[in-house]
């Protein structure tokens, strides 16, 4: 199984996601700005993902500060803890993964530092080792969704590089191969930083599942000609209403399905619902570099100072969404999450 995260002898590694598909290398996160560095620059990313890396980033930023005072070792706490929370403002993960771990500070108030950090550590250990139980319960109950033979479209990645685990979308996709359900899929490329093309394309040929990769304006034509069965993709928060935020192309996906008869299913664990939200229409989007709309690679593709939009996610209304699978079941429109 592809893991983005390792917990090896009291050091934390992830996988550079900005190396793949070219170089595969881990590197150690030692603190907390490095751990914000990583999940800014997308080199940990996936809304579980940042949520686990968030939990670790505030075990790793207070390790220096075991012998401070109570006090001392709580605000610093807080302090990383907002660090962390403004890298990334739509996955609502991370702020879920932050919370976790300020209940267990706040319900511990006279435990010494050293004990608390140890608390703290078995916290954000948790939260890992949850998600990858998750991805698996996620997988089961989604596999139920795909016939043999079916041919398969996603977006993005929600594979083991975003998550702790096996993957949402893409974890209910392998383990359907993987039992014998003889799936093809179709994998968007991703504009504009190309998740599709780098990290799906490169996690299905390591799990040897068959499939093509597919410029996202090509949807529509294989939706047409390719006798295409279900569209499936993960999701970086849900409202309430079932209102779903992934990344940038995901409505116009959703859309294109309605519109071909097509079922759509969002995969994703019980922590990105955010019940404090009514619709899509309250999630912040987050608005990235105009660079990654000019350049690939490096390589300018736009005349210089050209004026830019980068929405990073947009947000699929709830009822072009047939099936929300997380590791509690499979819930369907109108959505009332439990």
């Amino acid at each position: 199984m592809i893991q983005a995260l390792t917990w090896e002898n009291d050091r934390l590694f992830i996988i550079d996601q900005t190396l793949l598909p070219h170089q595969y290398q881990r590197i150690e996160i030692n603190d907390h700005l490095e751990m914000a560095d990583a999940i800014r620059r997308l080199a940990i990313r996936g809304a579980p993902a940042i949520g686990i890396a968030a939990a670790y980033g505030v075990m790793l930023g207070l390790r220096p500060f075991i012998s401070a005072s109570r006090y001392a070792f709580m605000q610093k706490s807080d302090e990383i803890s907002d660090i962390l929370f403004r890298t990334r403002p739509t996955a609502v993960n991370l702020g879920w993964a932050l919370e976790r771990m300020k209940t267990v500070t706040r319900q511990l108030p006279a435990l010494a530092p050293p004990a608390l950090w140890e608390r703290l550590r078995d916290e954000a250990r948790a939260i890992h080792r949850e998600d990858i139980e998750m991805c698996e319960r996620i997988a089961a109950f989604g596999m139920k969704l795909l016939q043999k033979g079916d041919r398969v479209i996603t977006h993005c990645n929600a594979g083991g590089l975003a998550t702790g685990g096996l993957g949402t979308a893409l974890g209910i996709i392998i383990r359907a191969h993987q039992n014998g359900k003889e799936l093809f899929v179709y994998v968007d490329e991703t504009r504009p930083l190309l998740q599709g093309a780098r990290l799906t394309a490169w996690e299905l040929m390591q799990e040897k599942v068959p499939f093509a990769l597919c410029t996202d304006n090509m949807a529509a034509h294989l939706m047409a000609t390719r006798r295409i069965n279900a569209v499936i993709v993960g999701a970086d928060r849900i409202a309430a209403n079932g209102d779903t935020a992934n990344k940038i192309g995901t409505r116009a996906l959703a859309i294109l399905a309605r519109y071909h008869d097509i079922p759509f299913y969002i995969a994703a664990p019980s922590s990105t619902i955010d019940a404090s939200i009514a619709s899509g229409e309250e999630i912040i989007i987050e608005t990235r570099s105009p660079q990654e709309v000019t350049h690939i690679g490096g390589t300018a593709i736009a005349p210089q100072n050209c004026p830019v939009e980068n929405p990073a996610f947009d947000v699929t209304p709830a009822e072009l969404i047939q099936a929300i699978v997380t590791e509690k079941g499979i819930y369907r429109f109108p959505y009332h999450f439990i």
